[in-house]
């Protein structure tokens, strides 16, 4: 069993029901199936043989599909790129993964056609849009035109299948690799946990070049030969729209995606009633805002998956019987894996309260950080991949994820965690985002402070703020500088940038 031999069961066993929709276009699976094999073949046929790597520049269409899954079935591993690198970014991705091929969208036609000279272990370029271009082949004549028959190309599933690049938030991203075996585990974890089944429709608005709207939605939504919806651009009010007209059952978005859907001026206008879940991860949550969440979508059908890249996408989740119990934590363990917090010499935390970095172990973590041995060694330590997050367990072995190693603030000897900050922050009402970061203090260290945005009509000074945490949390968490800003840095995952707010504001504290 491999990845893209799902496609092809479905073309066997569902052929005529609905399996991808974008825009006008609707496919039934065999149809599916058929544009997979032609990009297969005709990646073959321009010379990539298996074990190559095919770097897929592209936004959230119907060639994303035929292409991945197509990429696959020709023994390739799919390199899907991050649609928001600059060209720089994007071609120190296409050389590190040794890109055989690289399919890529028409917005990125000029910036492709500079590095080209440069990309000299590039065989193949295929432009994924409608434009028409000189040196690229224009991949919807391929599929007017191409081999649908089956490649023929024997692909086992511990062959190698994807890299996924980390999103580089503090410095070059490394590529992880996974094996067929790793996704198919992930794809029976998945459908066990949200109950995925072939009667689904899962709409995918979060990019599919992330490991999360990948491997935990799309690979088991094939798994079960469910039905696709796709759409390029996110925008709220057309997704709720979208939930509305196709009926979606499925749904998984970043926090930072429910935050705009809830305030479309007209949510209540849009029928949701036809989602059983909805999940969210990629980034921490505030407790305060799952609770907005619920209330606001008047449902408690929501998961929490919180994992890492380097995991699979795996980790731990919170069910829905839990969202207003534990709100605001990570949660447990999930089949196919196991998880604990471990201190810095690797010893297993035990006791609630105390702090540790998430790791996780099992069949769904990545082979190696492709190229980068050292990487992989410092990442993999006798089996358990290390996430980098710090969590917090309870009393009933719930985990709360509390900062990031390299994000924690140590002021005056004392450790503050960003999470239990933040989360306290947005118990005001006045708060529409919030981030915590530490900032050089001569006499402390570091010291605590705040950038935030606010709601429409809204001000807020640092003595009210203080004023506000004082019976919330201990004095020295509570932020001793306040920036207010319109909006907060994220990556397209929904993670704040926190190395470019600490950069912008590292002389703060002495001014």
């Amino acid at each position: 069993m491999d990845l893209g031999t799902l496609v092809a069961r479905n073309a066997r066993t569902v052929p005529n029901k609905e399996g991808i929709i974008y825009e006008n276009n609707r496919y039934d699976w065999k149809t599916v199936n058929e544009k997979v094999n032609t990009v297969a073949n005709t990646l073959i046929g321009a010379g990539v043989k298996k074990g190559d790597k095919v770097a897929m520049w592209m936004f959230n269409t119907d060639m994303f599909i035929f292409s991945f899954y197509g990429i696959l079935k020709a023994g390739g591993v799919a390199v899907p790129v991050n649609f928001r690198l600059a060209p720089p970014e994007g071609e120190y991705i296409f050389g590190n993964c040794d890109a055989a091929a690289v399919i890529f969208d028409d917005a990125f036609e000029p910036a492709m056609q500079a590095m080209k000279p440069r990309l000299k272990k590039v065989k193949y370029f295929l432009s994924a849009g409608s434009g028409r271009f000189e040196n690229f082949d224009p991949l919807a004549d391929v599929l007017a035109a191409g081999d649908i028959n089956e490649p023929g190309v024997a692909v086992d599933e511990f062959d190698e299948s994807e890299i996924l690049y980390t999103s580089g938030t503090t410095g070059r991203p490394k590529g992880a690799l996974f094996a067929h075996h790793n996704h198919l585990t992930l794809v029976t974890t998945m459908a066990a946990l949200i109950g995925l089944r072939s009667t689904d429709r899962l709409l995918h608005a979060a990019p599919l070049f992330h490991s999360a709207e990948l491997n935990l939605y799309l690979n088991p939504g094939t798994y079960l030969g469910c039905t696709q919806t796709l759409v390029k651009d996110f925008v709220p009010d057309k997704i709720l729209g979208m939930i509305d007209k196709e009926k979606i059952t499925q749904f998984f978005g970043a926090p930072v995606m429910y935050s705009f859907m809830m305030n479309v001026p007209d949510f209540d206008k849009y029928d949701l009633s036809s989602v059983r879940y909805y999940g969210y991860g990629a980034a921490p949550m505030a407790a305060e805002s799952v609770k907005q969440m619920i209330d606001k979508f008047k449902t408690d059908r929501f998961f929490c998956l919180c994992g890492f890249t380097e995991a699979g996408p795996g980790g731990i989740a919170l069910p829905p019987e839990d969202q207003l119990r534990k709100a605001g934590a990570g949660g447990k363990y999930l089949v196919n894996m196991e998880s604990r917090l471990v201190d810095p010499e690797g010893h297993t935390v035990t006791q609630p309260g105390v702090v540790g970095e998430l790791v996780i172990k099992g069949e769904t973590i990545m082979q190696e950080y492709y190229k980068n041995p050292a990487a992989t060694a410092e990442a993999i330590k006798n089996g358990w991949v290390h996430s980098g997050d710090l969590g917090v367990m309870d009393e009933e072995g719930y985990i709360t994820l509390v900062d990031r190693k390299k994000d924690m603030i140590i002021t005056g000897g004392e450790n503050v965690y960003s999470k239990e900050v933040e989360d306290a922050i947005y118990e005001n009402s006045k708060i529409s985002a919030a981030v915590i970061i530490g900032v050089p203090h001569p006499e402390w260290g570091e010291t605590v402070m705040a950038v935030v945005s606010l709601k429409e009509g809204e001000t807020l000074t640092i003595k009210e703020l203080r004023e506000f945490l004082k019976p919330r949390i201990a004095y020295y968490k509570i932020p001793r500088l306040l920036e207010v800003v319109d909006a907060l840095p994220m990556n397209v995952s929904g993670k704040v940038l926190k190395y470019q707010l600490r950069d912008k504001f590292k002389d703060k504290a002495a001014l």
